[in-house]
């Protein structure tokens, strides 16, 4: 950004109206904003990848079955056994099960809407258990394509019919597990909102110590976070664009995060500025010309690297890429225009009590970073040798991280009445009805079909195939959970023998194919997708820098730095947490998040050695770079960390192990990987890190008194 321009959007007049033009913008979006959640939509299906097996089953099994049929359980245990006037409550439950709103409609050949223990048996499966402990009666609802939304008032009224002294009821399948899914993401929009500002709010008044100025960041990431949700839910309505619980938490803590990172840059700049500079107009100009190609950088590389995730096979990954980018973008327009007229307008004032005056030193050039960069400067080969080994044996970590994804068990962080009714199934040796294999084949195949599936292992005997047209269904159930590697060996089993079956051109659907689907859809993102990711990050730096070497020793650190980070936190996972797994989308969200957040602080920083190494060279530039620069990086690596942290809250494994990974890499970043490594490779190579640019080619080394004498920045 020119200083014209810089000037201009914070003058004495045009502050204002920059100020009154984004207030009309956030009152307007607000409203808008709030509907967001309405819109997500967290309904399994809508994850698919359009060319797994899966889907192309869904779309031929309409003649079977509704697809938004929504199959649930209701489980009774007592222990010592059920008594026949338990039977009885039950079977006078499932008459009301019967009675309510939203029942799917039966259809030929098929179980009716309502299977207590009376009837199971007539339609091919047991519904007691051999001891007698356990029962479980079948309800399928049909709520329309925004059913899975309505399911926890649905899970309710099950359980105010189902009460029985004495009897533990559990509502499970899969709408007790749609239900216990909203739940797990209820009240995202204000908790996880609220956690998070409240985290920043501690950091930036430890920052600032001021009780005043973080109010300026706050406010004006509130405005981007509503601005973006507002054109989020406009694009979700009226676009198509898939929006889910996930997508919903991490725009939320990227906008809040990444807001508080660029208000701490340029806030930073401004205050350096002050000191420089009489008239607070003139120091935002400069403060904005020179922090802005860092900002514009920064936010490119996330929004393009965010972008990226469009080339991915799973709908919910590349849903997140827009909005992450729109996010982004709208964050950064925000923290460049909004925030500085804010801080014109408010005055010095607004930094009490350390307000920064006309001509006062700067405290950073005493500071802990420039110990640190004084400290490297004699030894910078040996620094960034031993960094880079202890960064290497910390990658050896992933080797125990298991990606092959979770059971539902183990997928929340927190026991849930669907996870806990799906044990007592199988403890009581009882098989949930509402986990099948799905098989569509061409008609005339049926009887082949249905010889193929039986005997399998963990395949129940198949139901009666049913014909429609020139198409046949065959359905058995399966004794595995869902989501659990014994289920996809079994989905795998059933896939290779109905297969085999000539002329039937079956394919395999179900809940646990689709699982299985979408594990091999996220290995292929991962291979995909990075090394994208990767070369997009490279061009954006070579753009930068103006060089070819620095970008390529950077997005080794990132790379390197990423490596560590997840072998960190597998063993943290594995022997901390106690986590059984992970998501198999897990390393791709993570890798996504750490370089292109992770490389945002290598921005930061080099951006300030090329400005520097122009007056003093590189090796002083550096050490002036890390000087200026190293209080405020590591304070915006913190907020980062901290609001990603935040993730906790949501009682979700693949949330919490993100917000895991992604605040310690960020940490690495900020703590280790710019503030040593790269400082001590900058140090070491001089001006040999711009090649092929000519812009340092004296190599002057550092004296013991450069090093030692008061470091002066760029006026």
């Amino acid at each position: 950004m020119n200083r014209q321009l810089a000037g201009a959007l914070t003058g004495r007049v045009t502050k204002w109206i920059v100020l009154v033009v984004w207030l009309i913008v956030a009152a307007g979006s607000a409203t808008f904003a709030a509907k967001l959640a309405d819109v997500q939509n967290n309904e399994a299906s809508s994850w698919l990848p359009e060319s797994a097996e899966s889907t192309r089953a869904f779309e031929k099994l309409e003649p079977f079955q509704d697809p938004n049929a929504i199959p649930t359980l209701v489980v009774y245990e007592r222990d010592g056994g059920l008594t026949e006037d338990d039977l009885a409550a039950i079977e006078e439950h499932a008459a009301e099960f019967a009675a309510m709103d939203g029942l799917a409609e039966a259809r030929e050949g098929r179980a009716p809407s309502v299977v207590s223990p009376a009837t199971a048996e007539q339609v091919g499966f047991p519904a007691v258990s051999q001891d007698g402990t356990v029962a479980q009666t079948s309800v399928t609802f049909d709520l329309g394509s925004e059913g899975w939304n309505q399911m926890p008032d649905i899970a309710d009224e099950l359980r105010s019919i189902s009460e029985l002294e004495g009897v533990e009821v559990y509502v499970a399948g899969a709408g007790g597990q749609a239900a216990d899914s909203a739940e797990a993401f209820g009240g995202i929009d204000t908790t996880l909102l609220g956690a998070t500002l409240g985290v920043v709010i501690l950091i930036l008044l430890f920052t600032y110590r001021s009780p005043i100025l973080w109010i300026l960041p706050i406010f004006s990431a509130i405005v981007a976070l509503f601005v973006s949700q507002a054109l989020i839910y406009f694009l979700a309505r009226d676009a198509g664009l898939t929006v889910n619980g996930q997508s919903y938490a991490i725009l939320t803590i990227l906008v809040i995060g990444a807001g508080t990172d660029y208000a701490l840059l340029l806030v930073a700049r401004y205050r350096e500025e002050l000191r420089r500079h009489e008239d607070r107009h003139e120091a935002m100009a400069f403060a904005l010309h020179r922090a802005a190609p860092a900002l514009l950088a920064s936010a490119a590389t996330v929004a393009l690297g965010m972008l990226c995730l469009l080339f991915a096979e799973m709908n919910s990954t590349a849903g997140l890429g827009p909005v992450a980018a729109i996010g982004v973008a709208v964050t950064f327009l925000v923290m460049i225009t909004l925030l500085p007229a804010l801080l014109v307008i408010t005055g010095r004032w607004i930094f009490w009590p350390r307000r920064p005056g006309y001509g006062s030193p700067e405290p950073t050039q005493t500071g802990i970073w420039a110990k640190v960069g004084r400290w490297i400067a004699p030894r910078p080969r040996q620094v960034w040798v031993i960094t880079s080994v202890v960064l290497a044996i910390a990658c050896l970590g992933m080797l125990r991280l298991d990606t092959n994804g979770l059971s539902t068990e183990d997928s929340y962080t927190q026991e849930f009445q669907s996870v806990t009714g799906q044990q007592v199934l199988v403890d009581a040796g009882l098989v949930d009805q509402s986990n099948t294999v799905m098989v569509v084949g061409n008609a005339g195949s049926e009887d082949a079909i249905t010889e193929a599936l039986t005997g399998l292992d963990d395949v129940e005997p198949p139901k009666p195939p049913v014909t429609a047209g020139d198409v046949t269904f065959v359905e058995a159930a399966i004794g595995s959970d869902p989501a659990s590697p014994e289920a996809f060996v079994t989905v795998e089993r059933v896939r290779d023998a109905v297969h085999a079956v000539d002329g039937a051109d079956a394919l395999v659907g179900g809940n646990s194919a689709f699982f299985l689907d979408t594990r091999d859809a996220a290995n292929r993102d991962n291979l995909v997708i990075i090394p994208i990711i990767l070369l997009l990050v490279l061009l954006i730096l070579v753009a930068l820098l103006r060089s070819v070497l620095a970008p390529l020793i950077l997005i080794g650190t990132v790379v390197l730095s990423f490596g560590g980070a997840m072998g960190i936190s597998a063993l943290l996972f594995e022997y901390v947490f106690g986590f059984a797994g992970s998501d198999p989308g897990f390393p791709l969200f993570a890798f996504v998040f750490l370089v292109a957040l992770g490389i945002d602080y290598n921005i930061f920083l080099m951006t300030r050695v090329r400005e520097e190494t122009m007056h003093f060279g590189t090796r002083k530039g550096a050490l002036v770079a890390l000087t200026s620069t190293g209080g405020v990086i590591t304070s915006a690596g913190l907020v980062l960390a901290a609001t990603f942290l935040v993730l906790g809250t949501i009682p979700v494994v693949f949330l919490a192990q993100l917000g895991v990974a992604v605040a310690l890499g960020v940490i690495l970043d900020t703590m280790i990987v710019r503030s040593v490594l790269v400082t001590a490779i900058n140090m070491d190579l001089g001006g040999k890190i711009w090649w092929p640019s000519k812009l340092d080619r004296e190599d002057h080394h550092l004296t013991v008194e450069e090093v030692r004498a008061p470091i002066e920045t760029v006026h």
